[in-house]
């Protein structure tokens, strides 16, 4: 037999194939597993004989078809844990195994009530089939027939390389080759009846159009069979509402659903088996595009939104804004990457040595890919129902907004002003399609999933479609107010708030400026028990601490833009703003008397929304029911517009479990420390619940130097930050206090220090100091991202601002501090005058924070 040859165990069926060939998948198409069995068993039974290595890769329910003990390796694979690590765990058995070995799967068919979809099981082959190829091995597959799409079947036909029908008819077992590649004979793709050892090829006209007439008639039997096993659910599921059904019926039905199209994290799920009904799940499917989940930030909307609804004990129909979403289910973005040819460099990444190396490759390749035609068509339908309407496509990641990972920040949002032909409004939404998906690669959230455990997970990027709230004014759009709102607020400035009251972080125009930290801007922040009280007090600071810039859609343009408050007011739009601010008498006089120039100058302060209209009574009612079902704390994003009646509307865009640090729990502070021993005290400006931590590195980047820097030199000391930061190897172990002046992670060097979340994400406490040199002032930005980005990765956050009458800041503590700089970091010696990194060895630092009493303070041991 040729060196590239191989027996399937049948001399017989050899004949009709012109043997095996090293590479070839072969793919037995299947009435009953018994059948399948029937080629296993020989095909097995030679290859062990003749000393091959024989690999069995067991996954479905049917009986075994290779036995333990009979010399075969046999993996079993959990298909449950879903389509990337199921095909993960194959690709890299297959790359362990080596050449030269003899594959035998479990029946596919098994995975698509695993998967829910056809589609995930004809990608699984398009990746395995050309990797099993590549790697010069056999390898045996079984389909049900009549069991799946034409397009599934499609694909695994242009990727096998054999393709053999197997039927049995009046007691007789015939195999009929439908694919042979490179491989011809005169009967080769006739049926072939078995007699014995024999295979017999049926050449008689009359036999042939029995038999296969017949094999027709079974397939009109099953005339569904065009229907992706997805559709086919959902009309079974569509069935049972339109018949007379128990509730039982309807409530298995219900459950699932849910399991394969809102999620496998058990707390979300079980939120949305309670509150989904079977009439919203198919209102739900009646508007994804493709299948698979619709991921986390559009199954928290969704199940918020009708734990509302369903509330007997209070009007929300009345103050909801009606939402039409749409969404791309999570399949379509494996697909994406498996029919764009990317699934290799996809596996690469996964690695432990490819994970960020290779990351930005296939980021690069994600800008650029193309969407299946079907895909498309419905891309274009959903443009068409929005006609020009402003929309935003947001990621809806399989783990983000779940309980424990909020990811927030880490991935993309995009809106699409949507202006121009359909064309060009298709081009807007694919790049931005494109751009979502890409940011799966981005470091700072594969650094989040590393650090998570989360690296191996499936992590399919789902997205959620909504349509943008608020009105035209001119060329702008944009809603009226936005916000972030927090059922627990552990910012509490003031010892007499109750941080079970909740808060809010809100803004006028679209809420990008309430989940960012914007640079020298403010949102507005409410406690909901007190929402007249302020962090700070005098008309100079609530005008400083207040919002100068809104973000709008100009729609003119076909932009996101951010636009001066004091344009707004002054471009004569149909504003009234007298809910949410006040004219700023002081300053349009003093302009007036010093450059003779007329404004409408105006202060956000909000004051007037919550004395005037019951949005904080009906706010704090939302937080605290969300809160009750979830039995958590939530963390809300909304916007609010009013109508002509001058009702408020508010349109809750998502909702997710909150995460939270530190406790609640009384921390004794020490009163009667020597003051040699105090590096810092304050009160309030903190945020992260109450600790109790030993520190033993200091990292401390010094103001005054600092700020003498370029800003060329400034990003180089965030660069050096970042390495520091990957110098700690287990942050329990080396528990690191950062320090620097204004705000990390800003995007502005003059107002901080331009860090990306990967650079800091290995701190223990992390402190912001106010400089004197006027634009280096920290934000307490509680609700914002980088707020999550902290809690998840368990930083503390604090305030320093030396010069206020609480707080003491122990500079000369700081500037004794030896440099170890040169030892980290030796090339990074220009820098060893700004960057200080000190091991505290024999004297150890000890930060105490109490929540109770608002006080903070670090002091050594």
């Amino acid at each position: 037999m040729p060196t590239n040859c191989a027996t399937t165990g049948l001399i017989e069926l050899d004949k009709i194939i012109d043997k095996l060939r090293i590479g070839d998948n072969v793919v037995w198409q299947v009435e009953d597993i018994n059948d399948y069995h029937h080629f296993v068993t020989p095909y097995v039974n030679k290859a062990l004989a003749d000393g091959k290595k024989v690999v069995y890769m067991r996954f479905a329910r049917h009986k075994p078809l290779v036995g333990d003990g009979e010399g075969a390796i046999i993996y079993n694979l959990d298909a449950h844990r879903g389509f990337e690590h199921f095909s993960s765990q194959v690709h890299n058995i297959v790359t362990q195994e080596g050449e030269d070995v003899y594959f035998v799967f479990d029946c596919l068919s098994d995975l698509q009530a695993i998967w829910a979809t056809d589609t995930m099981v004809g990608n699984f082959f398009m990746i395995t089939c050309p990797y099993l190829f590549e790697s010069r091995t056999i390898a045996y597959f079984a389909i049900y027939r009549n069991n799946h799409s034409f397009k599934t079947i499609a694909c695994i036909r242009k990727t096998t390389q054999l393709l053999i029908d197997v039927y049995n008819y009046d007691g007789a077992l015939y195999v009929h080759p439908l694919k042979a590649w490179k491989r011809y004979s005169p009967t080769m793709f006739l049926p072939h009846k078995k007699v014995g050892e024999s295979f017999i090829p049926i050449t008689n006209s009359h036999d042939t159009t029995i038999l296969l007439s017949y094999m027709a008639a079974k397939r009109n039997e099953t005339s569904k069979r065009h229907l992706d096993y997805w559709d086919q659910l959902f009309l079974k599921a569509a069935n049972i509402l339109e018949r007379p059904s128990t509730e039982g019926e309807k409530q298995e039905m219900v459950e699932q659903l849910c399991r394969i199209m809102i999620g496998r994290e058990k707390r979300i799920l079980g939120l949305a088996i309670d509150n989904f009904t079977l009439e919203d799940l198919l209102s739900i499917k009646a508007r994804l595009i493709g299948t698979g989940f619709i991921g986390g930030k559009a199954a928290g909307m969704l199940i918020a939104r009708n734990i509302l609804l369903r509330d007997k004990t209070f009007d929300w129909q009345s103050h909801f804004e009606p939402h039409d979403s749409f969404y791309i289910g999570s399949d379509v973005f494996y697909t994406y990457l498996v029919q764009n040819g990317w699934w290799k460099l996809r596996m690469k990444q996964k690695a432990k040595k490819g994970y960020f190396t290779e990351a930005q490759n296939l980021k690069e390749k994600m800008l650029t890919g193309e969407f299946p035609e079907e895909i498309k068509e419905q891309f274009l339908q959903m443009i068409e129902y929005f006609g020009q309407s402003p929309f935003i496509v947001r990621s809806s990641s399989l783990l983000e907004d779940g309980f424990g990972n909020a990811f927030a920040g880490k991935y993309e949002s995009i809106f699409c002003v949507n202006q121009g032909s359909p064309e060009e409004r298709y081009k807007q939404f694919k790049e931005a399609v494109r751009r979502i998906y890409a940011s799966v690669m981005n470091e700072d959230a594969l650094a989040y999933r590393l650090q998570r455990g989360l690296d191996q997970h499936d992590e399919q990027m789902a997205l959620l479609v909504q349509r943008v709230s608020g009105a035209y004014y001119n060329n702008y759009f944009f809603p009226y107010l936005a916000g972030v709102g927090i059922s627990h607020n552990t910012f509490v400035w003031n010892k007499d708030l109750d941080p079970e009251a909740g808060m809010l972080r809100l803004v006028f125009g679209l809420g990008t400026r309430a989940v960012n930290r914007v640079e020298n801007d403010y949102p507005r922040l409410v406690a909901l028990d007190a929402p007249l009280l302020r962090p700070h007090a005098g008309l100079a600071d609530i005008r400083r601490f207040s919002q100068h810039y809104v973000d709008v859609l100009n729609v003119r343009d076909n932009k996101l833009e951010t636009v001066p408050l004091k344009k707004l007011t002054n471009d004569k739009l149909d504003l009234n703003l007298d809910l949410i601010g006040v004219r700023d008498h002081e300053s349009i006089r003093k302009l007036k008397d010093i450059c003779d120039i007329d404004e409408d100058l105006w202060i956000l302060n909000f004051d007037n929304l919550f004395t005037k209209t019951s949005f904080n009574t009906v706010m704090k009612k939302m937080l605290k029911k969300l809160e009750a079902i979830y039995a958590y704390p939530v963390d809300t994003e909304f916007t609010v517009n009013f109508t002509r009646d001058g009702s408020f509307k508010i349109n809750l865009l998502q909702c997710r479990p909150l995460q939270t640090q530190g406790s609640d729990e009384k921390v004794t502070i020490p009163e009667n420390l020597d003051d040699k021993t105090v590096i810092f005290k304050l009160e309030s400006s903190f945020m992260g619940g109450s600790i109790a931590k030993e520190i033993q590195r200091v990292i401390y980047v010094d103001p005054k130097s600092y700020s003498e820097l370029s800003n060329f030199q400034r990003h180089e000391v965030a660069r050096t930050v970042g390495k520091l930061n990957k110098k700690i190897q287990d942050k329990d172990k080396t528990p690191t206090l950062l320090l620097g002046p204004g705000r990390w992670g800003t995007t502005t060097p003059s107002l901080g220090i331009p860090v990306s979340f990967s650079e800091i994400n290995n701190i223990t406490v992390i402190g912001e100091i106010a400089y004197k040199s006027g634009s280096l002032t920290p934000e307490l930005s509680y609700g914002s991202h980088f707020f999550q980005d902290l809690v998840e990765t368990n930083i503390f956050y604090i305030a320093i601002f030396p010069s206020d009458q609480n707080v003491v800041f122990n500079w000369e503590w700081f500037n004794c501090l030896p440099n170890e700089l040169l030892d980290f970091l030796p090339e990074k010696a220009d820098y060893s005058h700004v960057v200080k990194i000190c091991n505290l060895k024999n004297n150890k630092a000890m930060i105490l924070a109490d929540i109770v009493s608002q006080k903070v303070i670090c002091f050594t041991t």
